[in-house]
């Protein structure tokens, strides 16, 4: 029976991140959430957990009665399937990133949401991050002025072989619908979206398979432009050691880098336009003040993402990562993906009929599917290996 200020929640997929997620719970991290169900094609799962109520698979669990809310945490095309099942049984629903493979599934799940009253989120833990927050601060209260440019250089995801080879599904087509940007990077696409907007053309060169032997993309290099003419640059890989996670935004107040757990703002005395405009001798540049802005620690990330799903199903507030807006991330990872493709630029919207129709013919092709056909083993291991 549902106690008072208790939301009862079960959880699809007890692999890597399914498995992060009973911890933070059972733990006691997050409270109001309390864990009642599991879902898992493994039978031996159950044994692991003998004190909550298993169910063989996630459509069972949803119909199930026991849960008021699911959070779903199996492979990437599963969260379309499964969350438009619980959407439609009247949960609420907390889906792991991405939300969907392409834009087009993005569209049918995020239809499916049509009760106002049901709580539908997104794990996009890295909003709950501190430095994100001042930087999404210090852009919307107009302090930086005017942006210029940015360059996103993430390419601390190295990964190895041995990775690769743990699943089946990975950096396939068919298990996971792409690659860096599919499995790395949703992450910081969706930073990107959410610090400056969507871009109207995204020109990508994408290399599959250039550091591992896999059919997917492991590494990327996007321009990104604006109407408003600001442009920007993404890079990243899973094969490049040591990598880097610095964000640079040049603006008319100056020239602001995120690295590490630093915030560094080189800012203009006076805006560079005026300073432009104004200025009396050919090579003189606007004289500036070195800040440190400071900032909190890593903040609570999944669990604070967890907390948030609580408390907006408990007190009707409004979530901090949207499902809805997960679509906004995908749309971008899709038209890198599809001017990668087609070696040309890409305007958004996509068209996302036309994207699902060529990963389609990927999928067809792929080496997942190959794998489905000649074995039967490969079940577990697509949900043991997420």
């Amino acid at each position: 029976m549902k106690r008072k200020n208790t939301v009862r929640v079960g959880i699809i997929g007890v692999g890597n991140m399914g498995r992060a997620h009973v911890g933070s719970i059972t733990s006691g991290k997050v409270p109001g959430l309390d864990l009642v169900a599991l879902a898992d094609i493994r039978p031996e799962v159950a044994d692991e957990f003998p004190d909550v109520a298993f169910f063989a698979t996630g459509s069972e669990l949803i119909r199930s009665g026991t849960v008021d809310a699911v959070i779903i945490a199996t492979p990437h095309y599963d969260h379309t399937t499964l969350g438009i099942e619980v959407l439609e049984a009247g949960l609420h629903l907390l889906v792991e990133k991405p939300i969907s493979v392409h834009k087009a599934d993005c569209e049918r799940l995020i239809a499916a949401h049509t009760n106002p009253d049901q709580v539908f989120a997104a794990m996009f833990n890295q909003r709950t991050d501190p430095k994100y927050r001042k930087l999404k601060e210090l852009i919307e209260s107009g302090q930086l002025g005017e942006i210029r440019r940015i360059q996103w250089t993430i390419t601390n995801w190295f990964r190895t072989d041995y990775y690769y080879s743990s699943g089946g599904w990975r950096a396939t087509w068919a298990g996971e619908g792409g690659g860096v940007l599919l499995n790395q990077c949703p992450h910081q696409l969706d930073l990107w979206q959410w610090l400056f907007g969507m871009p109207d053309q995204v020109r990508a060169d994408i290399q599959i398979g250039r550091f591992h032997d896999i059919e997917v993309e492991d590494d990327v290099t996007a321009v990104l432009k604006y109407k408003d003419g600001k442009s920007g640059v993404f890079i990243t890989t899973t094969g490049e050691a040591p990598g880097t996670n610095r964000l640079e935004i040049a603006a008319e107040r100056g020239r602001l880098v995120l690295e590490g757990n630093d915030i560094r703002w080189d800012r203009n005395e006076v805006d560079s336009s005026d300073f432009c405009r104004t200025a009396t001798t050919g090579f003189a540049v606007p004289p500036t003040w070195n800040i440190q802005i400071p900032f909190e620690s890593k903040g609570e990330q999944h669990v604070g993402i967890m907390k948030d799903f609580v408390h907006a199903i408990l007190n009707k507030t409004p979530v901090i990562a949207p499902a809805a807006e997960g679509i906004r991330s995908i749309e971008l990872a899709n038209a890198m993906l599809l001017s990668g493709f087609e070696d040309r630029a890409v305007s958004l919207p996509i068209d996302a009929a036309a994207y699902e129709r060529i990963l389609e013919k990927k999928i067809a092709t792929s080496t997942f599917v190959k794998t489905v056909v000649e074995s039967t083993a490969p079940a577990g291991d697509f949900a043991k290996s997420f």
